[in-house]
C-alpha cells in the first residue's frame, strides 16, 4: 500500500516505525526542520495518522490533514487527541488499551513498596557510606493496608489484583459503580483518602479529571498517608501536592507523572519520602514492541476495510 501516505508525528517504537515505512509512504514529522511547511506539503496527501502522547492530534493538525481517515494513537490515554474533532470529521481514533496494563500496575506496586520500605533513601544511605555510621531507620510495612484506588479501569482492576497479595482491604472510587468490581465503592474521592493508608490514581486524563486529586483529597490522606500517582500528572493539583509534602500533611508519594513533563518539581528532588520516576509505567521492550504493533495493526485493518482492533469509547 506503498500508494496510502501515513504521518507519524514522533518515533514511538523503532518496530512499529519500520513496519509504517514498510507498508506506506512514510512521513516523519519529528525530523522535520520546518513542520509548518512539511505539512503545508504533504497534509492534503495523509489519509492515516500515527501520534504519540507529547503531540496527540489537535483540532489544528486534524484540520490540516483534509483527507485524513484515521488516526492511531501509541498509548491508551489519548487526552492530547481531539477526539470528538475526529468524530465530526468521521474519521475514528484508536489507541493501545490492554497491552500496557500489567507493567503499569507493576510499577503502581513498586512505587508503593518503594514508598513504604523507603527503598530509594535506603539505596541512597548505601551508597553515601552511611551504613557503616549505623542503620538505616525503620521503615513501615504495606502488609494489611486500606489501599484506595482512583479509578477502577483496567490498569485499577490489576493494582487490586496485585493488592490483595499484601491482605489489603480494598476500596475504589469513581463516578459510578463498576459492574464486576467485587470491592466497596466509595464515590467520594475525599471520603475514599480519609479512608485510605495508600490512595492509587489510576484514572484516565483529560478535562474530566483535571484537579481531581485537589488539597481536600491530599488532607483527607494526611500524614500518614502515601499518594501513588501512575495516571497523568494533570489528575493531581501539583503545587498543593508539593506544599503538603514539604509542610509534612502528606506522609509521602510515588510519582511517574507530572504535570509539566519532563519537568519534575524542583521542591521534590531532595525528599527522601518521595519517589519520582521519568513516566516509565510501560518502558518495558514487550510491551511498547505490543503498543506499537496495535498502532501498526489498527492502521493496516482500516486500509483493508476491516473492524478496527482497539477503538477508542
Amino acid at each position: 500500500m506503498k500508494d496510502v501516505e501515513v504521518l507519524a508525528t514522533v518515533p514511538f517504537e523503532p518496530n512499529a516505525i519500520t513496519g509504517l515505512d514498510s507498508a506506506y509512504r512514510l512521513h516523519r514529522l519529528w525530523e522535520a526542520e520546518d513542520k509548518e511547511r512539511l505539512l503545508a506539503e504533504i497534509g492534503p496527501r495523509i489519509r492515516g495518522l500515527a501520534t504519540g502522547f507529547s503531540v496527540g492530534a489537535p483540532a489544528a493538525l486534524i484540520d490540516s490533514l483534509p483527507s485524513l481517515e484515521i488516526i492511531a494513537n501509541f498509548g491508551v490515554g489519548y487526552e492530547k487527541v481531539d477526539v470528538a474533532h475526529a468524530r465530526g470529521k468521521g474519521i475514528p481514533v484508536t489507541n493501545t488499551p490492554d497491552v500496557l496494563t500489567d507493567d503499569v500496575a507493576d510499577l503502581a506496586i513498586a512505587l508503593w513498596l518503594m514508598t513504604s520500605r523507603r527503598l530509594g533513601a535506603a539505596e541512597r544511605y548505601l551508597r553515601a557510606g552511611k551504613w557503616r555510621g549505623g542503620a538505616f531507620p525503620l521503615a513501615t510495612s504495606t502488609e494489611g493496608r486500606k489501599v484506595g484506588i482512583l479509578g477502577m479501569g483496567r490498569i485499577g482492576q490489576a493494582i487490586a489484583r496485585r493488592a490483595r497479595l499484601f491482605n489489603a482491604e480494598i476500596r475504589y472510587s469513581q463516578p459510578r459503580r463498576r459492574n464486576g468490581a467485587d470491592f466497596p465503592h466509595i464515590a467520594d474521592p475525599v471520603a475514599l483518602a480519609a479512608w485510605a493508608d495508600v490512595l492509587f490514581v489510576a484514572t484516565p486524563g483529560g478535562e474530566a479529571t483535571r484537579g481531581l486529586v485537589d488539597s481536600r483529597v491530599i488532607d483527607a490522606l494526611g500524614p500518614t498517608g502515601t499518594l501513588i500517582n501512575i495516571a497523568r500528572g494533570s489528575v493531581v493539583d501539583e503545587p498543593a501536592l508539593v506544599r503538603a509534602l514539604l509542610e509534612g500533611r502528606l506522609g509521602a508519594a510515588g510519582l511517574d507523572v507530572f504535570a509539566d513533563e519532563p519537568r519534575a518539581p524542583e521542591a521534590l528532588l531532595s525528599l527522601d519520602n518521595v519517589v519520582l520516576l521519568p513516566h516509565v509505567g510501560s518502558a518495558t521492550v514487550e510491551t511498547r514492541r505490543a503498543m506499537g504493533q496495535l498502532v501498526v495493526d489498527n492502521l493496516a485493518a482500516h486500509f483493508a476495510g476491516r473492524p478496527l482492533l482497539t477503538p477508542v469509547p
